[in-house]
């Protein structure tokens, strides 16, 4: 059985951006993608004296549902993320798991402050998206600053680094797409 990457939009997601990781996701890992219904976003995972949604909350729900043949399941949101811990989230992955999700919302232009760029947005998601999920293949923070697997705290650290993860990172996705989850 071939297996599929599959992406789960969540609450409210403009088809197009889904559409566009769809086909990006598909041509950079080589394999298929297929996009599943919307879900409603978790309703306990809001915290009002935030004003953010618990990732960790989102990626439990995620998980309640995964189909048989996905070698990953990754969550879209338009609303903004946190973990306790951290101010911020751009997204959250299960290390060496099965599900991630990726918040769309720091990666507009419009969110701080500035004119929306779709370029930018897209370029943005790709390197969002094949990060949280290079966390599902068993990857770690890379050193190379031009790897997606490098640390983005900021938004000028997601546009800084490359968009493509390094040969040491990128054969060990392979060897795990290869060998399964």
């Amino acid at each position: 059985m071939k297996r599929a990457i599959y992406i789960r939009p969540v609450g409210d997601i403009a088809p197009k951006a889904i559409h566009w990781l769809q086909h990006d996701l598909r041509s950079y890992l080589n394999m298929p993608v297929e996009v599943m219904e919307n879900m409603e976003i978790p309703g306990e995972s809001f915290d009002p004296a935030r004003g953010q949604f618990h990732s960790t909350r989102i990626l439990k729900e995620i998980l309640l549902e995964v189909p048989g043949d996905a070698l990953k399941i990754q969550g879209i949101i338009a609303e903004d993320l946190h973990i306790p811990i951290l101010t911020y989230v751009f997204g959250e992955a299960q290390l060496g798991g099965t599900a991630s999700i990726v918040s769309l919302a720091r990666l507009e232009q419009t969110f701080h402050g500035l004119p929306h760029d779709e370029r930018l947005f897209f370029g943005r998601l790709h390197k969002e998206s094949l990060h949280e999920l290079g966390h599902n293949f068993g990857l770690v923070h890379c050193h190379d600053r031009r790897c997606l697997m490098y640390l983005s705290n900021t938004i000028m650290d997601v546009d800084l680094k490359g968009s493509g993860y390094c040969r040491q990172c990128f054969e060990t996705i392979l060897a795990t797409m290869n060998g399964g989850r």
